[in-house]
């Protein structure tokens, strides 16, 4: 089957990633639907790219943000490890892992699996917070929704930054998903060391489950709908949540994303909503092929050669139930594909 690309200066890429992020066999929900489609990205102001680096094209009149200058990480190469933590990078201080988070018992189809935190009636707010990683401080942004009401379970979205972005770059929108949830999500920004997510020795995996811990128990979490998402470092970052704690998310969307944060063997699926540009010369696409592979494989999913093209994507055939595969190749840099806010939201509100 030849490539599947989503033209770039084309609303092709917003219906058809819609269309297939919806078309799963999951029952689906209502999703929130503004106008604006690039502005969380464009606001966020990433670091200028080497004059080297050859500038993107606006995409339907928007600039895209300025690719970073990104590559594999000092140390991670681009094959999965045989187990997170397996191989430390050369200087790091080892890192002493929690508990990983409990995993949601089985319950009917949309059933909420509400979090020890449903009921409390301790003081919550948004903001910026430090918890404690193994002797490390590690800081996260929190946005609870505005009427937030402790006896509902809300979604739990985390939004990853890029190589040298921010915690409040992304948290400014959290990637155009905030304003689409429509008050019905908990949000979550963390900073990363070195303004990136080498997570070596399992160190930023640490950092994912000592945040769950406290969410889950202070706040009103539906355990059954955790989320991911993120751009270039941040989408590498999904992919290794996705490999570690496929147990416990529902699903993630990396975009431009590849295995350099590593990837933790285990065989729980996980749903998968991926991008990728076609040309990306900072992280190249067949790393980003690769990594789709790694899930493709996971959920059970039929080789690519079976998938089916929905209006410019690849929706993978033969998944397992509840674990859906989709891929969409752009023509296009080190950027995130156009439409690809309302397609991500749309994949994560269905389940």
């Amino acid at each position: 089957m030849s490539q599947l690309r989503i033209a770039n200066a084309s609303s092709t890429v917003l219906g058809a990633a819609l269309a297939l992020a919806c078309s799963s066999s999951e029952p689906g929900e209502r999703a929130a639907s503004p106008a604006a489609e690039m502005n969380t990205v464009v606001s966020m102001n990433e670091p200028a790219a080497p004059q080297s680096m050859p500038a993107e094209a606006p995409v339907n009149g928007m600039q895209p943000a300025p690719s970073p200058s990104e590559g594999p990480p000092a140390s991670v190469g681009l094959a999965p490890p045989s187990m997170e933590g397996a191989t430390p990078t050369a200087g790091a201080p080892p890192v002493t892992e929690p508990a990983p988070p409990r995993a949601p018992e089985p319950v009917a189809d949309g059933t909420p699996v509400p979090s020890a935190g449903c009921g409390s009636t301790a003081a919550v707010a948004s903001g910026r917070f430090t918890i404690d990683v193994a002797g490390t401080p590690r800081e996260y942004i929190l946005e609870l929704p505005a009427d937030y009401d402790a006896s509902r379970p809300y979604r739990l979205i985390f939004a990853w930054h890029w190589r040298g972005g921010t915690a409040a770059q992304v948290a400014d929108g959290f990637y155009g998903l905030q304003q689409r949830a429509e008050g019905s999500a908990i949000f979550v920004s963390a900073e990363g060391i070195d303004a990136g997510w080498a997570n070596p020795n399992g160190r930023d995996i640490a950092f994912l489950d000592q945040m769950l811990g406290r969410f889950q128990g202070e706040l009103c979490v539906d355990e059954s709908r955790i989320f991911s998402t993120g751009w270039s470092y941040g989408g590498m970052m999904s992919l290794a949540i996705g490999c570690a704690r496929g147990d416990v998310f529902r699903a993630i969307a990396p975009m431009s994303g590849a295995l350099y944060s590593g990837c933790a063997d285990g065989d729980a699926p996980v749903a998968f909503l991926g991008f990728h540009g076609n040309v990306d010369d900072v992280v190249p696409f067949g790393n980003g092929v690769a990594a789709r592979d790694v899930f493709v494989a996971r959920n059970g999913c039929e080789p690519e050669a079976a998938a089916v093209d929905d209006n410019g994507c690849l929706r993978f055939q033969g998944c397992v139930a509840g674990s859906p595969v989709t891929w969409c190749e752009f023509d296009g840099g080190h950027m995130p594909a156009p439409g690809s806010e309302q397609a991500i939201w749309d994949f994560f509100s269905q389940f």
